[in-house]
């Protein structure tokens, strides 16, 4: 595929679980406003992430198939799914009988620990782009991510 669809997804639940975390760390600063943000954007960080994960899984088979594209790869789909369900305990910390609470400590532990392995993750993701060429048009020897 010419322009895989994986990688433009992708920024969507990043940029959701990414604001979510910093909002939490607002939240002794901005109080309720904050962290009600963070709620609303750690959902849809997690719906966005349904598809992405998705295509991603499809999109895994047109890497190139050399060993280590196809570790970076395999590490980066792990990765990337272990912050989902860090990201997805965070959120069910912070239900209580179908409403939204104040996140406590758990809660943004989890959420600071789907951070790092988002970092971690999206590093990766753009290992596999630019050092591996995976998602690019490989005419010519030139790649196009």
């Amino acid at each position: 595929m010419r322009h895989p669809l994986h990688p433009t997804l992708a920024h969507f639940p990043v940029a959701c679980w990414s604001i979510a975390t910093i909002a939490d760390f607002a939240t002794p600063h901005y109080g309720p406003s904050a962290w009600h943000l963070a709620d609303v954007l750690l959902w849809i960080g997690a719906l966005a992430a349904i598809p992405t994960i998705i295509i991603g899984i499809f999109e895994l088979t047109a890497i190139p198939k050399e060993p280590a594209s196809v570790r970076a790869g395999f590490t980066h789909m792990g990765i990337m799914f272990m912050a989902f369900i860090l990201y997805l305990v965070s959120l069910l910390l912070r239900d209580h009988e179908g409403q939204f609470i104040h996140p406590d400590t758990a809660a943004r532990a989890f959420s600071v620990a789907g951070f790092v392995f988002l970092l971690v993750g999206g590093w990766l993701g753009g290992t596999l782009v630019y050092g591996h060429g995976a998602g690019g048009d490989h005419k010519d020897g030139e790649t196009s991510a």
